[in-house]
């Protein structure tokens, strides 16, 4: 066990002194921001959340929350934070978002304080109606995955609105959360 310990870390160190080997061959530079980035710039800030979680029938639960959107270093990705109530228990979660340059789509990822799985989204945006819309991966009803679409809409600088949809009883979307975004000053 030992031998594999120390072959692991020899190797493991033989790939660090390779490192420079490897930028003197013309390896390539970091990546630079694009103009799809410019997209996710727009979410960074603080935003006051009104969440409102609906089912067919029944009128929303509303409660609230407030998310922080800040940019990893490099520009590449946003990280989302979001606290808040939901179902009257605490809720948080935490998100990453960028753009995949092979899919050629906005991708992001979802975590939470009520989910035992990862979220996956892929999505594309369309610059006239500066939506968002794309399809949510992820933990359905125990033991089971779902597909999700979503919309995330632009109304001014400063308002923007996510729009989850599940599928209904007769397979149709139908709404199933909305969160409205106000920016703090």
């Amino acid at each position: 066990m030992l031998n594999i310990a120390r072959r692991v870390a020899v190797g493991g160190g033989l790939w660090v002194l390779a490192l420079p080997g490897l930028a003197q061959q013309g390896a390539p530079p970091p990546l630079k921001p694009g103009p799809e980035h410019e997209v996710l710039k727009q979410d960074l800030g603080t935003w006051d959340a009104t969440v409102e979680t609906m089912e067919p029938g029944k009128p929303p639960a509303v409660s609230k929350g407030v998310e922080t959107v800040s940019l990893l270093e490099g520009g590449l990705w946003t990280i989302t934070d979001f606290k808040g109530t939901m179902m009257g228990a605490p809720f948080h979660g935490h998100g990453t978002n960028g753009f995949d340059l092979v899919k050629k789509k906005y991708v992001s990822t979802w975590v939470d304080s009520m989910s035992a799985g990862i979220y996956l989204v892929e999505a594309a945006y369309d610059p006239k109606t500066k939506t968002l819309k794309g399809r949510m991966e992820g933990p359905g009803p125990p033991g089971k995955a779902m597909t999700m679409n979503q919309t995330k809409e632009r109304k001014d600088p400063d308002t923007r609105v996510f729009t989850m949809f599940m599928p209904g009883p007769d397979g149709k979307d139908v709404p199933a959360m909305r969160i409205s975004y106000k920016r703090r000053k």
